[in-house]
Order: structure tokens, then sequence, then C-alpha cells
């Protein structure tokens, strides 16, 4: 690796990772006059030369796995300049580590600092010293002991495995009975092995879900708009929980005021604490939170990289030098005046998901519509579980598509989203239409 810092105009961007974040990110680096080249791995039927609209090409390159060593590899073969890593299980595994110990520069946190994600029993401790507000909760071992802890604390309640589980691995239980039956899911059946060995109880927090992301180089930060995510199946959030079925931004329920707050209360005490704990932490803190009616911010999850679907809309509300900005973050020293965000502008995210999703996924139905989809103003088709087969595209993957939109106002952003959306036609394809209600009436 060259050890000559990448003249504005040249620098090469490798990123790691399949989904709708993954091009939405690729997109935004491609508009960013200090890229010469955005390349994806492994990712998906729209990550290729077509993909951006942006002054840079995309090239998709095949990889067989996100593993360090794998990752390593490639970013070395392809000169990266940046590597920016999109997914949540390489980071925890030390991608970010391994491409350090190589020379290649990478946006994204250390496998000490991806803890905050890798591990929600540490969180909550990490939160728990460092004086940030999160539920009251207890950490089990065995099912006995977790039942003897949801029998004493009731419902509702909430039960979360330890480890990594495609976001899958959190219960709301409603009952001392589902309650126990999920803590029995994890612990005895251990439907996520190892990830559910060690299990969370925390309170139910009530109020609204916001999610606040902020870019750090280990000390200084960017905090970005707040999003609404929508994780639920089902309208009116019904249904299992699943990666993400659409999101907005801004959300105008978190005001200025309290997004003050967020950073002050949540983000910064835990840059700080990570730093002090000898494990700082570079790349995207992305703030899980739970905003009562009382207006006070909850701390329910860390995340140690982008949301997604949230990162899809967030993308669409940033100007200027993106690349420079995670590039600054990724050395050390950030240059929060490398992009700043668009004044007035509002994007929303719907997801299009196959048939059987989340439980069981029906994959290789042809995708339809796709040009007319992004012909609409304002409007973009970022691909996630999608594949090339016998020149058509299909479906891949539970979440196959993230239709975004961008707008001078939440209801424009709306409207233009879901009429791509209802241009886009497979079999069997599930979305909801309620994305984004909410927000539009808050803002209105």
């Amino acid at each position: 690796m060259s050890s000559a810092a990448p003249r504005r105009s040249d620098r090469r961007i490798l990123v790691l990772g399949s989904g709708g974040r993954e091009h939405a990110l690729a997109r935004a680096f491609a508009r960013s006059p200090s890229v010469a080249e955005v390349i994806v791995a492994p990712g998906n039927a729209g990550t290729h030369a077509r993909a951006g609209a942006g002054r840079a090409p995309i090239r998709r390159v095949d990889l067989p796995s996100l593993s360090p060593a794998e990752a390593t590899r490639l970013a070395v073969r392809e000169r990266a300049d940046l590597v920016v890593v999109g997914p949540e299980a390489p980071l925890c595994a030390g991608v970010a580590d391994a491409l350090a110990a190589e020379g290649v520069a990478v946006f994204g946190p250390s496998r000490e600092a991806a803890r905050l994600e890798g591990s929600k029993a540490f969180l909550k401790e990490f939160a728990a010293r460092n004086g940030i507000p999160t539920a009251p909760f207890r950490i089990v071992r065995s099912f006995d002991e977790a039942a003897r802890v949801i029998r004493e604390r009731g419902a509702p309640i909430v039960v979360k495995a330890d480890g990594l589980c495609a976001g899958k691995g959190v219960v709301v239980a409603t009952t001392v009975d589902e309650a126990l039956a999920a803590a029995k899911d994890m612990l005895v059946d251990r439907r996520f092995g190892d990830a559910g060995a060690t299990v969370i109880l925390e309170d139910a927090i009530q109020g609204e879900e916001a999610s606040v992301h902020a870019i750090s180089d280990g000390e200084a930060i960017f905090v970005l708009p707040a999003a609404r995510d929508h994780k639920r199946v089902g309208e009116g959030d019904t249904g299992p929980n699943t990666g993400g079925m659409g999101a907005f931004a801004p959300s105008a329920r978190v005001t200025p005021a309290l997004t003050a707050r967020v950073e002050r209360e949540i983000l910064r005490p835990t840059i700080d604490g990570m730093r002090a704990e000898g494990r700082p932490f570079r790349g995207v803190l992305f703030a899980g939170l739970m905003i009562t009616p009382a207006g006070d911010p909850v701390l329910l999850e860390h995340n140690v990289r982008f949301g997604d679907p949230e990162c899809e809309a967030l993308m669409e509300l940033l100007e200027g030098d993106v690349a420079e900005l995670c590039a600054s973050a990724a050395a050390g020293a950030l240059a929060p005046g490398a992009a700043r965000v668009a004044p007035g502008r509002h994007a929303l995210t719907v997801v299009l998901a196959a048939r059987g999703y989340p439980t069981a996924p029906v994959t290789g139905d042809v995708i339809r519509g796709l040009d007319a989809a992004a012909a609409v103003e304002g409007a973009f088709v970022n691909h996630a579980g999608t594949a090339e087969r016998d020149g058509a595209v299909v479906t891949a993957g539970g979440r196959v598509l993230a239709v975004t939109a961008a707008g001078d106002s939440l209801a424009e952003a709306r409207e233009r989203a879901f009429r791509a959306a209802g241009a886009i036609d497979f079999d069997g394809k599930v979305l909801r239409r309620d994305i984004g209600v909410d927000g539009a009436r808050a803002a209105g």
C-alpha cells in the first residue's frame, strides 16, 4: 500500500457488503469529489457501473466471504485507499483489525470497540458504569435463572439474546408465558446457538423509537439527523421483528433540543467511555433509542455500523464529500466540514421484501419495473437481496429492494417513494404502506 495520501480526486474505496445499505453508501461515495472508483464486494445486482448517477464508477467484485483474511486480501489486491465495512458481523470478527495490520485505512471499529453491538451484556454493563440512561436489566445464563427473574419482574418484559442474531434476537414479551417461551427458545433450544447462551432481561420502555447516527474519529463526532425505523413486518407495527421494513429522516419528533440531549447524555459518554477504557471507537455509532412520553431519551441498543434501511434515507440528506468525511474519521482526524446535511431535505425508504419474509423468504422470482421506478422524480432503487440470472434481475434474499426518495417535505418524499415502489412487481411482493405516516403527521 502506498504511504502517500491520495489526491482529492483519485481515492479508491472498497465497500464490504451486499445489501441496500452498501448500495446507498457506494452511491454516496461515487458522488464524492475525492473518489475515482468505488468497488463493492460481494455486492448485488444493482452494484455495477450504472448504479451511481455520480462522477465515479461503481464496480462489483465477487468475494467468497467477509472474513478478515478474505477482505484484507481483496483490499490489498485492489489497492483500496479506504475500506468501508457495511455489516456488523465482519466488524465483530475483527476485519478492521486485520485491515489496519496491513496498513489499509478502514472506516469501522476494532473488534474490541465492536463489542458495543456484538454483546448486549457488554453494552448494558458499559452503559451502567458510564451513566448512560438505559432500561433496568438482569443478565442470565440459564433457563432456571431466567424463569425466576421473569416471574419476579412480570410482563411486559424484553428478552434479548446477547450476541448477533441479524436483528431477530429480541422479543418484547407482553405476557409471562411469552417471555418464558422466548427464554427457553434461546437458552434451552439454542435457536441462536452461542449468541443466545447469555440472555438479557430488561424492562420494556414505552415511547417512540428513534435512530441517531454519529460519525466519530474516536474523539470528535458528527451527528446525523435522527431517523425513524419500522421494524415489524406488518402494518401498524404488527408481526415479527425484521431487519427493517422502512425508514425516514429527519424525524420531526426529535427536536434540536432533544438531539442535543442525545449527544450529551448518550453519544458523548459512549465515545469518551470507550476511549477511556482503551478501545477507542472509529466509525459510525448508531444509537437505537426510545423517546419516553416524558420526552427523555433512553438507550435501547448501540450498533457499530449504519442502520439498514436508515442508511438509505440518510445518504440522500448529505451533500459534499461523504467519502472525505469517512476517510477523515478513519484517520483519526475528523473533518466535519467535508459534508453537510442539506437544509430542508427529507428522505424516505420503503423496503420491498420477498414472500415468506422474515421466516422463510422465497427467492428466484423475476423483478419487473425497475426502470419505471427509477424514472420517478427524486427516487432511486437501492438493491439488497437481488441477483442476475439469464439476463433478468431476480430476488435473492428476504429484503429485496430499498426504494428511496427525497423531497422538500416528508410528504413529498413519501409520495415519490411509494409511487416508485408501486412501479415494481415480483411474485409475493411484501411491503408496509404505513411507512412515514405518523412522521408526516408530526411534521405537518
